[in-house]
């Protein structure tokens, strides 16, 4: 039985946004191998969302799939509500829903820079306020050694990596370094643990045009010193793992999943 299996997230809710394909489906599914039960959100993707649903069920948990933009309060709110409404309660919050709308900076239009700024940080903001919210409720003793509550952010290596022709995608990751540390740092007496993951290059529908070919699987793997592009499940084992009581001293911490692309490797000579 693997670590994914052993179900040592049993009797835990999670919410997790974007949860119909890519890392949010790998980690709304390895959740629920671990015993979690599910709120797996998604924008437009419905069959997604059933095949994470499906997968999550298959492994004998159970969940409920709710569409919502994660930029909008009222639909940040229902998914707290939701969790809430189908499980009675709330102990992890996944912010992965997050977008890509490139384009050079002279002719970014400010609706390109303000769309992908409202899903990949004002959209992690709001969620992550509306599950705090939810965590405070509980009262623990200060020197109670478990989270009341765990919120993960999913960001990307281009938090600390610019990107040209993504000036909106790399700001708004950058913010969200900073959110999670002084989310983490602000909520802690509360025992709520705050932490992001930052993937590097993994194989999604987002870059399929990329990996799918021998000249664009070559360009990708002279970026990454371990010699391997990444699959979901790298990041959703972390993610799992990063939740558990066995890293419930780890809070205001970015974990950079890259296979070593932020080591820089054009400078390896």
């Amino acid at each position: 039985m693997s670590k994914l299996e052993n179900k040592r997230l049993k009797g835990k809710v999670a919410v997790v946004t974007g949860a119909s394909s890519g890392i949010g489906q790998g980690i709304a599914i390895a959740m629920g191998k671990a015993g979690a039960n599910v709120v797996i959100n998604y924008h437009s993707d419905e069959e997604g969302a059933k095949e994470t649903l499906r997968q999550i069920e298959k492994a004998g948990s159970k969940g409920v799939i709710l569409q919502a933009d994660v930029a909008k309060p009222q639909d940040a709110q229902l998914l707290i509500d939701t969790a809430l409404e189908n499980f009675s309660k709330l102990d992890i919050l996944v912010n992965n829903a997050g977008i890509q709308q490139d384009q050079d900076f002279l002719e970014m239009s400010l609706e390109e820079w303000q769309k992908v700024m409202d899903t990949n940080l004002t959209g992690h903001f709001l969620c992550a306020q509306a599950a705090a919210k939810e965590f405070v409720k509980r009262k623990v003793k200060p020197d109670e050694r478990t989270s009341v509550g765990n919120i993960v952010f999913i960001s990307s290596v281009h938090d600390i990596i610019p990107w040209a022709g993504r000036a909106n995608y790399t700001s708004a990751k950058a913010g969200l370094q900073m959110l999670m540390k002084t989310l983490a740092q602000e909520l802690g007496k509360y025992k709520i643990r705050v932490n992001a993951i930052s993937p590097g290059a993994i194989k999604t529908s987002i870059n399929q045009e990329v990996w799918q070919t021998k000249e664009g699987r070559e360009k990708m793997l002279k970026q990454i010193p371990y010699g391997r592009i990444g699959e979901p499940e790298d990041i959703a084992k972390v993610a799992t793992w990063l939740v558990t009581d066995e890293a419930d001293y780890i809070t205001g911490t970015t974990i950079y999943v890259d296979g070593g692309m932020t080591l820089y490797p054009s400078f390896d000579e």
